[in-house]
C-alpha cells in the first residue's frame, strides 16, 4: 500500500480504460495528422494545459504513453478528462494561437507570467499630432508601443528625459486641421514656458511636429547615437543659414541626449542590435533577464517572473520566455542570444520574422568571446532575480529556508521538514559493519545529534538486515524516551534498504512517517509502496540538500568504519605480544590515540594503564624492534 502521507504518480497509458474515459479514447484514435492547438481539460471542464503541434496526432498521443518524461507530466495527464482541438494552416499560426490562449486562460501546467498586472509601455498615439505617455492598456489602433518596462523607474526616467528634451504636447485633446481651424483649443502654460510649440493653434506644422516625434521614437528604440549625429548635421545647417536660435535649441537637445546616452553602458565593440536572454529555474519558479543592446550600448533591461507548474525543461522554458516577451510590440533585433536552443526553434524564428523589420536569428555563443561573457553576466542577473523571488517567499512563509519549502513541495511532504535524520551502512566485505545517523535541523547539520552504531546481530555483508537493526535500535529508543519523530527519514540506498526500514517502522507501529530512499546511481528517490523511482528536478535546491545530507551520512559512516578497522588492526598487533590479551589492548587503544603513541610511550605511562608487568612486556617488545 502507498504511504498515507505521500503523494504518488499514476502511469497513464491509453490502453488503460480505467484511467481514461471512452470519449477521450475515441478522440485520441481520431486525431488528425495536421498542425494545430490542443487543450487538455479536467473533469470540471477547466483547461489545464494548452499546446501546439506540427502533427497533432503524434504530439497528443505521446502524452498517453507509459514512458512520460517527468512525474509532473504524469500527474497532469492523470487529470485529463477531455480534449479540444483547433486546426490551423501552419505551425506558425498554431504557435500564435497557443500563445494567445495561454495568455488568456493561464492554464495551470503551462509556463505562465507570474505578474497578474500587465507591464507598462510608452505609447506614441496614432493621430496627426501624436501624444506620448505611459499606459498598461494595449489598443490595436495603429499606435506605436515601446516596452514592456518591467522596471517602472526606468520608464519614468525615459519619459522625464523626453519631456525635457522634446516639446511633446501634454494635453489629451485630439488635434487635426479642422480642430485648429475652428479654434476649439487654446494654447496653455506649456507653450509660454517653452515646453510645447502650440500645435493646438497651428503654431507648429504637422510635418515638423511629427519629425520631432520620429526623433523620440529613435531614442525609444535605443538609437540615441544615430539621432545625435543627425541633430549635429541639422545644427550646422541652421547655423550656416543664420538660424541661430534654432541652432541653439538643437544644441540644448543634443546636450540633454548626451547626458542620457552617457548613462547607457557600452558593452559591445560592434554595433549589432541584439537581445541577450537568460533564464534561471528552480522548482516552479522561473526568473528571466533580458538585456537590450542597440548600437553596442545597453539601452534596456527587462525582468520576467514566470511559474513553471509543469516542471518543464529549459528548452521549453526559453520557448515560453520568447513567446511572452515578443508577443506584443517589442522591437525584434538582428540577433537573439541564448544559452541553449529553444523548443520549436524553426517555428519561433518564422513567427519572429513575420514581426521583425529585418530578419532575425538565434545565436548560442560556444567559444570564449565577448558575447559569452555577456551571456554569463546576464545569467547571474537572472539567478539573482530568482533568489529575490525565493527571499520574498521565505518572508511570506515565516522565514522558512526556501530549500526546505522546495523539499516539502518536491517530495509532497505534509509539513516543512525542519528536522531530518539520514542513515547509511558501511562495511568492508562484511567485516566491521557500522551505521551512521546524521541529523539536519533547519537545513543545517546538527553534529551534536549525530549517532554511530556498531552492527551486532548481522553476520556477513547484509545491508538490508543491517538497516533493519539500526532502524529498530534508533526508533525503539525514540519511543521509549518519548522523543518526537523527525519530519523526514532519509535512507541512503534504493528500494531494498527503504523496504527494510519501512518494515521495522511498521513493526514499531510508527505510522504516517515520511520516509524516502535515495539511490546513488542516478540520484533517484524511492517512496514506500512504489516500485518505480521518482526524480526531483535537477535544478531544484531540494535535490542538492538531500544529496548533501546523504553525502554527510556516508562520510560519517566511512570515517567510523575506518576507525573501527584501524583499531582492530592495532589490537591484533598488541595481542601478538606474549602476555597481552584483548582486554589490555582495548584499554591501551582507549587511552592512547593510536599505536604510534603506544610504541613511543615511556614505561611509566604504560604502567598507569595496564600495570607494571604488562607495561614491561610492551616496552621491551617495542624496544627490541627499534
Amino acid at each position: 500500500m502507498p504511504h498515507p502521507r505521500m503523494g504518488f504518480f499514476i502511469k497513464v497509458n491509453c490502453r488503460f480504460a480505467s484511467i481514461m474515459n471512452e470519449i477521450l479514447e475515441e478522440k485520441l484514435k481520431a486525431l488528425p495528422a495536421l498542425p494545430g492547438v490542443y487543450q487538455f481539460l479536467d473533469k470540471n471542464q477547466k483547461v489545464i494545459y494548452v499546446g501546439k503541434a506540427k502533427n497533432l496526432r503524434n504530439r497528443v498521443r505521446s502524452y498517453f504513453q507509459s514512458n512520460l518524461s517527468s512525474p509532473k507530466t504524469e500527474v497532469m495527464v492523470s487529470k485529463v478528462d477531455d480534449l479540444q482541438l483547433i486546426i490551423t494552416d501552419t505551425e506558425v499560426e498554431a504557435l500564435v494561437l497557443e500563445n494567445n490562449l495561454i495568455k488568456q486562460l493561464k492554464p495551470r501546467y503551462n509556463v505562465n507570467l507570474k505578474d497578474d498586472k500587465s507591464f507598462p509601455y510608452i505609447k506614441v498615439t496614432n493621430e496627426p499630432y501624436p501624444q506620448i505617455f505611459a499606459t498598461r492598456d494595449i489598443v490595436k489602433d495603429g499606435s506605436k508601443y515601446f516596452g514592456p518596462y518591467t522596471d517602472v523607474k526606468s520608464m519614468k526616467a525615459s519619459l522625464r528625459m523626453i519631456n525635457a528634451a522634446f516639446k511633446i504636447r501634454s494635453c489629451k485633446y485630439f488635434i487635426d486641421d479642422d480642430v485648429i481651424k475652428e479654434g476649439k483649443i487654446k494654447i496653455c502654460l506649456d507653450y509660454h514656458i517653452k515646453k510645447c510649440d502650440g500645435p493646438c493653434e497651428g503654431l507648429v506644422s504637422e510635418k515638423d511636429y511629427n519629425e520631432m516625434v520620429n526623433e523620440v521614437v529613435k531614442v525609444l528604440k535605443g538609437r540615441t547615437s544615430e539621432l545625435i549625429s543627425d541633430l549635429r548635421a541639422k545644427m550646422k545647417e541652421s547655423s550656416d543659414n543664420f538660424q541661430f536660435e534654432k541652432a541653439a535649441e538643437i544644441r540644448d537637445k543634443i546636450e540633454q541626449l548626451q547626458v542620457y546616452e552617457s548613462r547607457q553602458k557600452v558593452i559591445s565593440r560592434d554595433f549589432t542590435d541584439r537581445d541577450i536572454i537568460s533564464a534561471a529555474v528552480e522548482g516552479k519558479d522561473v526568473a528571466s533577464t533580458i538585456l537590450n543592446i542597440r548600437g553596442g550600448k545597453l539601452v534596456g533591461k527587462k525582468n520576467l517572473k514566470m511559474i513553471n507548474e509543469g516542471a518543464e525543461e529549459l528548452p521549453t522554458i526559453y520557448s515560453a520566455v520568447l513567446k511572452h516577451y515578443y508577443n506584443e510590440f517589442v522591437e525584434i533585433p538582428k540577433e537573439i542570444i541564448l544559452e541553449i536552443e529553444p523548443d520549436d526553434k524553426e517555428a519561433l524564428l518564422n513567427w519572429l520574422n513575420t514581426k521583425a523589420l529585418k530578419p532575425t536569428k538565434f545565436f548560442i555563443p560556444q567559444r570564449k568571446s565577448e558575447l559569452l561573457s555577456l551571456l554569463r553576466m546576464n545569467k547571474q542577473n537572472a539567478m539573482l532575480q530568482l533568489k529575490e523571488i525565493q527571499l520574498h517567499r521565505m518572508k511570506r512563509e515565516g522565514n522558512v529556508p526556501y530549500t526546505l519549502a522546495a523539499l516539502k513541495r518536491d517530495l509532497r511532504l505534509p509539513v516543512i521538514p525542519k528536522k531530518m535524520e539520514c542513515f547509511d551502512i558501511s562495511n568492508l566485505q562484511g567485516t566491521d559493519t557500522v551505521a551512521s545517523m546524521v541529523v539536519f535541523v533547519d537545513g543545517k547539520p546538527k553534529k551534536s545529534f549525530y549517532r554511530k552504531f556498531i552492527i551486532k546481530d548481522v553476520e556477513g555483508p547484509d545491508d538490508f538486515a543491517s538497516m533493519r537493526e539500526v532502524i529498530r535500535r534508533r526508533y525503539s529508543k525514540v519511543i521509549e524516551n518519548g522523543e518526537p519523530l523527525p519530519d523526514l527519514i532519509i535512507i541512503d540506498g534504493g528500494k531494498g534498504q527503504l523496504s527494510s526500514a519501512v518494515e521495522i517502522l511498521n513493526e514499531l507501529k510508527i505510522t504516517d512517517q515520511p520516509v524516502i530512499g535515495l539511490a546513488k546511481r542516478l540520484e533517484e528517490v524511492f517512496f514506500p509502496g512504489i516500485s518505480e523511482p521518482q526524480s526531483i528536478p535537477k535544478t531544484s535546491s531540494s535535490l542538492k540538500l538531500i544529496q548533501h545530507i546523504r553525502d554527510e551520512a556516508h562520510r560519517f559512516a566511512i570515517t567510523f568504519h575506518r576507525d573501527r578497522r584501524s583499531k582492530r588492526t592495532f589490537a591484533t598487533e598488541l595481542t601478538e605480544i606474549k602476555g597481552i590479551g584483548k582486554k589490555a589492548s582495548e584499554k591501551l587503544l582507549t587511552h592512547f590515540e593510536n599505536i604510534e603513541q603506544i610504541r613511543t610511550s615511556s614505561i611509566d605511562d604504560l604502567k598507569k594503564v595496564v600495570g607494571e608487568a604488562k607495561a614491561n612486556l610492551i616496552f621491551e617488545h617495542y624496544s627490541n624492534r627499534s
